[in-house]
C-alpha cells in the first residue's frame, strides 16, 4: 500500500482537516491545525507531501521520525502540528486496515470512558452561573473557564477581588456538584499568579491551567511549591523534550499537551507514559475539531494517568459551526453523564461527513486571535 495524495480542507469555525489517500481505496483523516494559523499548516502539509507520496502508510513510526528529523529544523508549533495531523491520519488508515480501533493496536484500552468538561464564560468570563447550571442539567459535572481578561504584570487588588468574587459566586451556586477548572491562559504573570492562587484556594479549583506562560517553568515550579491547587501546563509545548523541565522541577501536577500540536498520537502516548513515572496526571488539550478529539480519545484509552478530556462542544469559538457538525450521524461520539465513550470502531473510531466538509471548505475561515491591550496602551496577553 502506498500514499497517493494529501488533501486539506479549511473549514469553519477555525479548523483544518486532512485526508490522506492510498492506492488501496483506504483513506485516513487528521487535523493538522494551529489555531489562527490554518493556512500556514495547509502549506506545511503540502510541503511534507514531497516526502510522503509513495510511502507505505503503515510505517507510521518511520514516517514520523523522517518528518521530524529530516533537515536542520525540528520542533515548534508549525512543524509539530503538521506532523500531528499526518500522524492521526496514518493511524486512522492503520486501524481501518486491521479493522481495529487505534487503541487496540497500542495495547488495548485501560478504560471504556473518560470524564469530560465543557467551556463556559467566553474570553472575558461572563454568565458563569447560568451556563454552569445549564451544563449540570445536561449531565456534565465539570466545566472550565477563563478567570480574567487583561491583567498587568503587577495589577490592583481591586481586579483580584473582582476575579475572586465572580468565581466565588460560581462555587456558591454549584456547590460541590461541579468540578471547576480555572484557566489563567498565560494572561497572569508570576507576581499576580502567586497572589491569585492564594486567594482562589478556598474555592477549591479542580486545577488551574497555565498559571503562567509555558516559557516560565521555573516560575511555575515556584508556584507549585506555594499552593495546594493542582497546576496544569502543556498546550503550548510541542514535543516530549519540552516537558523535561516540567517533570524534573515538579512544576505541574497535570500535563495537557494537545494531540494536534505535540506530534500526534504516538508522541502523546510517550508523554503520557513519561508523566506517569512522575505521578503526573494527563488531561489532553483539545478545544478544536472532531478528528483531533477522536485522536485524543485513543490516547485516553491507553494512558492510565489520563483523567479528563477537553472538548469544544459549545465553546465560544464555535460560532456558526460546532463539534458535531462534521461527523456522520450515529458515527461520532458517545456522551453519557458527563463522560465520553472510548470509540470502538476501526481507526480513530468516527466517520466524518465528507460532503459537509467539502461544502464548508468552500466557505473557509480566517480566524485570528483577538488583539488585546492594557489600559496604558501596551499589548496584553490573550
Amino acid at each position: 500500500m502506498k500514499i497517493t495524495g494529501l488533501k486539506t480542507y479549511l473549514v469553519p469555525p477555525r479548523w483544518l482537516f486532512l485526508k490522506v489517500e492510498t492506492d488501496e481505496e483506504l483513506a485516513g483523516w487528521g487535523e493538522p491545525v494551529l489555531e489562527g494559523h490554518a493556512e500556514t499548516l495547509a502549506a506545511k502539509v503540502a510541503e511534507f507531501a514531497d516526502f510522503l507520496i509513495g510511502r507505505n502508510p503503515l510505517h507510521i513510526e518511520d514516517i514520523w521520525q523522517s518528518l521530524y528529523r529530516n533537515g536542520c529544523y525540528r520542533g515548534g508549533p508549525v512543524l509539530m502540528s503538521a506532523i500531528s495531523g499526518i500522524d492521526m491520519a496514518l493511524w486512522d488508515i492503520k486501524g481501518r486496515y486491521h479493522q481495529a480501533p487505534v487503541h487496540a493496536l497500542l495495547g488495548g484500552p485501560v478504560r471504556d470512558r473518560i470524564k469530560t468538561y465543557c467551556w463556559i464564560g467566553g474570553d472575558r468570563p461572563a454568565g458563569l452561573v447560568a451556563q454552569a447550571r445549564a451544563l449540570l442539567d445536561r449531565g456534565f459535572s465539570a466545566a472550565k473557564m477563563n478567570v480574567c481578561g487583561e491583567l498587568q504584570i503587577i495589577d490592583s487588588h481591586a481586579k483580584i477581588d473582582a476575579i475572586v468574587r465572580q468565581l466565588g459566586e460560581l462555587r456558591d451556586a454549584v456547590g460541590s456538584d461541579m468540578d471547576l477548572a480555572f484557566d489563567f491562559h498565560g494572561r497572569v504573570h508570576a507576581p499576580m499568579a502567586k497572589v491569585l492562587l492564594h486567594e482562589l484556594e478556598p474555592i477549591r479549583p479542580y486545577f488551574v491551567e497555565d498559571p503562567v506562560v509555558s516559557t516560565q517553568i521555573d516560575a511555575m515550579a515556584d508556584l507549585a511549591r506555594s499552593t495546594s491547587i493542582p497546576l496544569a501546563v502543556g498546550e503550548r509545548m510541542h514535543s516530549r523534550y519540552a516537558f523535561k523541565q516540567v517533570f524534573e522541577t515538579h512544576a505541574a501536577n497535570i500535563v495537557n499537551p494537545d494531540t494536534a500540536h505535540v506530534g500526534g498520537i504516538g508522541e502523546m502516548v510517550r508523554i503520557g507514559a513519561w508523566a506517569e513515572a512522575y505521578d503526573v496526571a494527563l488531561a489532553p488539550h483539545c478545544p478544536i475539531g472532531p478528528i483531533a478529539l477522536a485522536a485524543c480519545l485513543q490516547v485516553d484509552a491507553v494512558c492510565y494517568n489520563a483523567f479528563i478530556q477537553e472538548q469544544s462542544l459549545g465553546i465560544h469559538y464555535n460560532e456558526g459551526n460546532d463539534l458535531l457538525d462534521y461527523v456522520a450521524a450515529g458515527q461520532g461520539f458517545s456522551y453519557d453523564a458527563g463522560y465520553l465513550g472510548i470509540p470502538q470502531r476501526p481507526g480513530l473510531g468516527i466517520e466524518v461527513n465528507e460532503t459537509v466538509i467539502e461544502k464548508m471548505a468552500g466557505v473557509g475561515h480566517r480566524w485570528r486571535a483577538p488583539v488585546w491591550r492594557h489600559e496604558d496602551g501596551s499589548i496584553a496577553e490573550w
